[in-house]
């Protein structure tokens, strides 16, 4: 009989388990590029960052089950930590804001399609909080600018 270490060398290699994803550990690594390279934040880039939360959210939470929503929750806070470090300087884009809101939304919605990530739901609560800080009085408009809205 083939051992432990024998039969998961034979294993097709499709089988064996991947490496479990990091919102966190990505964001510092593309946040940190992005400021070697150029010396600034890229918005083009960090809308991108911030429209794969949902994505991160799935495969942090299901890949890595007893850290997986911390290093989502890490990852999407650091991101809002820029956002709002552009905005105290008044460089925030209107775009930025909505994609934003847009992958709370998305992440509020699958949150909600799985038991396991209701923890996940008050992560969502607490950065749309955190955005909601950055809007205008009236709550739905940046800088007079409508922003995304979930109907």
């Amino acid at each position: 009989m083939p051992s432990n270490s024998e039969s998961s060398q034979n294993q097709d290699p499709a089988l064996q388990s991947s490496p479990s994803t990091s919102y966190g550990q990505f964001v510092v690594d593309v946040l940190g590029r992005m400021t070697r390279t150029s010396g600034r934040i890229d918005q083009r880039v960090l809308r991108r960052c911030i429209g794969l939360a949902s994505s991160y959210l799935v495969t942090d939470v299901t890949m890595n089950t007893e850290d997986g929503i911390g290093t989502w929750r890490a990852g999407f806070n650091r991101l809002v930590d820029v956002m709002v470090a552009l905005h105290m300087r008044q460089e925030l884009e209107v775009e930025t804001v909505s994609t934003a809101s847009q992958a709370c939304s998305e992440c509020w919605s699958v949150a909600g399609s799985w038991r396991e990530m209701d923890e996940c739901r008050e992560g969502v609560k607490a950065i749309a909080t955190r955005l909601k800080g950055l809007l205008d009085a009236n709550g739905k408009t940046y800088k007079g600018h409508a922003i995304y809205a979930p109907y």
